[in-house]
């Protein structure tokens, strides 16, 4: 008999940005922007509540899906997600969410993920050796890991900006001054950085059985 081969898992890949900031209320927020991916451009926003609720907005159905089907959340929502961006002010209108916040300087380490080629960060190997380096130079953050429903997923970050300033409102209410991501989102595997910051990603989800 011949061996049977193994069978490589569909390998999914979005390019874009992640976004996430805490506020005064205790809501925290997770924003991911991705002009590049096999569902088009689109956006999508997290939020974990202080109460502990953790709520998906989605602009498709296909999108809520997908994304629902790889995070964890207790209320999935679908909704116009509308995101723009100008000279390091950022606009996001989610259905019950009306979202800004401002960009600064990058430091050191944006630098340095400057610097990555856009190939590398594509390739799941390289996720894997920065993955023991991410939780100490951003407690919370891993770069590899599994989701719910048997998918791998892999971070190629590639830039980082803080966030400097956040104005938030959720269902017409203020959700206060900008605050660290704390404590972290528990939606997979990784939380966002505790200082509230924009990461340029390439973000690699295997599905399927091994």
């Amino acid at each position: 008999m011949r061996p049977s081969r193994v069978r490589r898992r569909p390998l999914l890949r979005f390019e874009g940005w992640i976004a996430g900031m805490g506020t005064s209320s205790g809501t925290r927020i997770v924003l991911g922007h991705w002009p590049r991916s096999p569902f088009g451009p689109f956006s999508d926003v997290m939020l974990e509540r202080a109460d502990g609720e953790r709520l998906l907005l989605a602009p498709t159905q296909e999108t809520a899906d997908f994304v629902g089907g790889t995070y964890t959340f207790d209320t999935v929502r679908v909704v116009p997600v509308e995101v723009g961006r100008a000279a390091g002010s950022w606009t996001v209108a989610a259905g019950p969410l009306d979202l800004r916040f401002t960009t600064g300087r990058r430091g050191l380490l944006g630098l340095l993920l400057r610097a990555v080629p856009g190939a590398l960060a594509r390739r799941p190997a390289w996720s894997a050796l920065t993955d023991r380096f991410a939780g100490l130079l951003l407690p919370g953050v891993r770069t590899r890991g599994s989701t719910i429903g048997g998918r791998r997923e892999w971070y190629g970050a590639r830039d980082l900006r803080p966030i400097r300033a956040v104005t938030a409102a959720f269902e017409g209410t203020d959700l206060g001054a900008l605050a660290p991501v704390e404590p972290p989102v528990r939606f997979g595997f990784s939380s966002v950085p505790r200082n509230p910051a924009v990461t340029r990603v390439t973000t690699t989800i295997a599905l399927g059985p091994e």
